[in-house]
């Protein structure tokens, strides 16, 4: 009776160390060529293979590009020739430089930024440009030469309006 005994305890606990194993998805491997213990596996409970997520946890999958104005830049001049005439005043020739106040990265790579500015320091009055913003840093423009009144005058420049075209 005693080994009746004996028989069910070792059956009651290996049913115990199964669900134990099964409940906590860890198993422990012993070696048999040396007596030491192996490594421990850690069953997962994640399925394999692709996990479906709900579709308000996806990803926004279009970027984001910040908005622009005239206050997204600034823009100087820089004087690329200049041909004085005593009394009768200056020819000056202008070309634009303009500055993006953010990251260019937030720029919309695709878009065309139409940047009008005006030039102020001619005798006949501002001259109004428009420059061209490209591949966030490619910026096309004609140079503008203005007829100073005298090589005193300061050139000054003022981002007027900002369009953009695509992206």
């Amino acid at each position: 009776m005693k080994k009746n005994h004996t028989n069910a305890i070792i059956i009651g606990s290996a049913a115990a160390l199964i669900a134990a194993v099964v409940a906590t998805g860890v198993v422990v491997v012993q070696s048999a060529d040396d007596g030491k213990p192996a490594t421990t596996a850690v069953a997962s409970s994640v399925p394999d293979g692709d996990v479906v997520t709900d579709a308000a946890q996806e990803p926004d999958l279009e970027p984001t590009y910040d908005e622009v104005d005239t206050d997204s830049f600034t823009m100087e001049l820089r004087t690329t020739t200049r041909q004085c005439f005593g009394s009768a005043g200056c020819n000056v020739t202008v070309e634009p430089e303009l500055t993006y106040l953010a990251d260019a990265e937030s720029l919309d790579p695709d878009a065309v930024y139409e940047i009008t500015y005006e030039i102020r320091g001619d005798e006949s009055g501002p001259v109004i440009e428009t420059a061209e913003l490209t591949d966030r840093t490619s910026l096309s423009y004609t140079p503008t030469m203005v007829s100073a009144a005298s090589s005193s005058t300061k050139v000054s420049v003022k981002i007027t309006d900002v369009v953009t075209q695509g992206g």
